[in-house]
């Protein structure tokens, strides 16, 4: 399926500047990998729509100014006693990570996904990019492969309109997003690019939008 100007400012619900700016880089992208079929196309521009702040942002924002929110988001780099419970020492020790994004990246992001520790910078260096997102050096890596590109030497390729979009297109078929929106499992394509399922509520929104212009 080949999407005009207009079907994509529609299916996306944004500025016709946005949709000029976007087509042809997302047009490229899907047919490339393989999202070729109204569904997925549905599917995935309701998905990427949300993650990207409806196609206007490609750098993960991680400026927070609540610890009580930083130590809950970020779990993993918070809650120091291993006991699954934030405590107010954690929100405590959050307060540190607060109006920083950088050093909030190297701690929430050390030692995961092939990332070093929190000195090593990798949090921030590899933090989210591109239309969906892609996050953590390990990520980086097979994502750099696969586009042919060096993206551990020069992550912010990622901010170019066509590779943002090729990235994110690359995570969606790697991760069988094509076939799961072939059986309109849509709930199951948001655990593959946000396990919790946050932000479900607007997903599910932008994808009723999405279909009732595409899938017609």
């Amino acid at each position: 399926m080949l999407l005009t100007l207009t079907q994509f400012q529609r299916a996306a619900d944004i500025p016709a500047v946005t949709a000029q700016r976007w087509l042809e880089p997302v047009c490229a992208a899907a047919a490339e990998f393989a999202i070729n079929t109204p569904r997925r196309l549905s599917a995935y521009i309701a998905q990427v729509g949300h993650e990207s702040g409806s196609f206007s942002c490609l750098s993960e924002n991680l400026y927070y100014s609540d610890p009580e929110r930083v130590a809950r988001i970020f779990r993993s780099g918070f809650d120091n006693d291993k006991n699954g419970v934030i405590d107010p020492a954690e929100i405590a020790f959050a307060r540190a990570y607060t109006r920083n994004p950088e050093k909030l990246a190297n701690r929430a992001y050390a030692g995961r996904g092939g990332n070093g520790n929190e000195r090593s910078g990798d949090g921030w260096r590899f933090r989210g990019r591109g239309l969906i997102q892609v996050t953590f050096r390990n990520n980086y890596l097979a994502c750099g492969r696969a586009l042919g590109l060096d993206l551990i030497s020069d992550p912010d390729q990622l901010l170019n309109y066509h590779q943002a979009a090729r990235s994110a297109a690359w995570y969606w078929q790697s991760n069988g997003c094509n076939e799961l929106a072939d059986n309109d499992n849509f709930i199951a394509i948001t655990r593959r690019i946000n396990p919790p399922a946050q932000g479900q509520t607007d997903r599910q929104a932008r994808y009723n939008a999405a279909k009732a212009v595409l899938c017609v």
